[in-house]
């Protein structure tokens, strides 16, 4: 009887403390009031300090993670600037992308961790004050099943946006193209990639659309300049000038349009054109400043083309021109020698 009374009051799993009291003082408000003012609270204290300890090595896994996907993508550039000599250059912007890269991913993973750990803890929580957690696991089943139905673009546009920036495809200030949109990055999130257009658009692209990335400015860029000159024109004469004022700009300290880190190449002839030669001028640049370097070269090369009375031509077409006799010669018939059809004249008398 008193086994009975034991499991009613304690239940058929109850603590010991809860028999303990029982034993000592035989009286079921005692032994559950020491269930629900002792035993309850102090497994749920255990349940909340254990999700509290885990969840702070998983936090800071988290921030070690970022700081060496950041880091890594840091040491290749860096590598970079110190071949070039001049790595004080664009720190100050990379130093921002990486904060930036940085806080996104720690940010997410870490809120992600953190509903991972404390829903397992809240669900424990529930189990040790008598709620049945079953129904409740059931029905979160069907609500996931029913979001994941409903959601797939939203976890795409994250999942693919978590790989972006683990693999640093782009960053904030970097110049992309996306296949529809061309701009500059001006935001970057797990869910959606913020681009301004040259004429000042903002455009919000999901990054799961984005399915392939031209980045334009990433380490360096490169001005490519086709000139075109006549045909009459000495090239060698001409490639001379072209390379003397490319020379020129990446020595003009006093230019602060852009920045050219490398000796400018004349790579030669292009094409032969209709109109024209085109010679090839290639300039390795800063990060996006391959646009403001290109339009001070056509400005000064057009300049000393001028000097050098070298033509730059326009479109040029040769036109044949034919006399009306020639023309009516050629459309007279032709004499028909065919003797089956030749006309016979009769005969005087006949």
């Amino acid at each position: 009887m008193a086994g009975e009374n034991l499991e009613d009051v304690c239940g058929v799993d109850g603590s010991q403390l809860c028999a303990w009291m029982y034993d000592r003082t035989g009286s079921e408000f005692w032994s559950g009031a020491s269930l629900w003012l002792i035993d309850k609270p102090l497994r749920v204290a255990i349940i909340v300090v254990v999700a509290w300890l885990i969840s702070r090595p998983v936090r800071r896994s988290i921030r070690n993670f970022g700081a060496q996907v950041v880091a890594r993508h840091e040491e290749e550039r860096k590598a970079f600037e110190t071949q070039r000599g001049r790595g004080q250059i664009s720190e100050q912007h990379h130093n921002g992308r990486g904060v930036q890269r940085a806080q996104t991913l720690t940010s997410v993973l870490s809120s992600v961790a953190a509903a991972t750990i404390w829903g397992i803890a809240a669900l424990m929580v529930l189990g040790q004050v008598g709620v049945s957690v079953a129904p409740l696991l059931a029905g979160a089943g069907v609500i996931g099943v029913m979001l994941a139905f409903g959601a797939q673009s939203v976890v795409a546009d994250f999942l693919s946006g978590t790989f972006m920036l683990i693999e640093d495809q782009f960053g904030v200030g970097d110049v992309i193209d996306v296949g529809d949109v061309t701009g500059t990055v001006e935001k970057v999130s797990l869910r959606v990639t913020t681009l301004r257009d040259v004429s000042g658009t903002v455009w919000h692209v999901p990054n799961s659309e984005i399915r392939r990335v031209a980045n334009l400015s990433q380490l360096w860029s490169r001005a490519v300049l086709d000139i075109e000159v006549a045909y009459d024109t000495d090239l060698r004469r001409a490639e001379g000038i072209i390379q003397r004022v490319a020379n020129d700009l990446w020595q003009d300290v006093s230019f602060e349009g852009g920045d050219i880190i490398d000796q400018p190449e004349v790579w030669g002839i292009q094409n032969l054109g209709p109109d024209g030669v085109v010679i090839r001028l290639v300039v390795k640049t800063d990060p996006a400043e391959q646009w403001a370097v290109a339009r001070e070269l056509r400005l000064r090369i057009k300049e000393a083309f001028d000097e050098a009375s070298i033509e730059i031509p326009f479109p040029q077409r040769t036109v044949w021109l034919r006399h009306d006799d020639v023309v009516a010669r050629d459309l007279r018939p032709a004499v028909d020698t065919d003797p089956l059809h030749r006309t016979v004249a009769p005969e005087e008398g006949g």
